[in-house]
């Protein structure tokens, strides 16, 4: 199956994060009902924009807590305080520290994974592909310029061996 992806440019951070919030409206509008937790896998280099997003998606969703990547503690979860899309909270996941899928299932992705009322916002999900769902987005963000940024989006549906 071919996929269909969406190329966007963006020059500053905040285009940056108004494509974020555009893509939140426009994944819950294409995507109403899940069985589980939507998961959206962000791809990139260090400085590519992928925290600036998740930022603007959490914004979007009514998070006034500060978001920060948790690369550290690998798993940070931001409750709604009222349900957006049928979302009540955000799960941002670092896998750059990561060994492998094993670690992150000790921190309970099973469980956050199989609840249709979480969004999971992985870095570096190459480090947990056996783990990922069949079914999930991916963007993909190459830096073109001191502040430009290309944003590639798809859908995939399968198993991986690579994103």
């Amino acid at each position: 199956m071919k996929k269909s992806t969406t190329k966007i440019e963006t020059r500053s951070s905040e285009e940056t994060k108004k494509v974020a919030r555009q893509f939140v409206k426009q994944l819950f509008e294409k995507q109403p009902k899940a069985e589980r937790a939507r998961v959206i896998a962000l791809q990139g280099e260090l400085g590519s924009g992928k925290t600036t997003f998740i930022q603007s998606v959490a914004r979007g969703l009514g998070i006034k807590e500060k978001v920060l990547s948790p690369t550290f503690v690998i798993v940070k979860s931001y409750s709604l305080s009222r349900a957006a899309y049928g979302i009540r909270n955000l799960y941002h996941v670092d896998c750059y520290r990561l060994k492998g899928p094993k670690e992150l299932k000790e921190l309970g992705w099973d469980s956050i994974v199989s609840d249709p009322r979480n969004l999971i916002l992985i870095e570096w999900p190459e480090r947990i592909l056996k783990i990922l769902p069949e079914d999930i987005t991916i963007l993909k963000f190459l830096i073109k310029g001191e502040k430009e940024r290309e944003i590639a989006i798809w859908r995939k549906n399968g198993k991986y061996s690579s994103l």
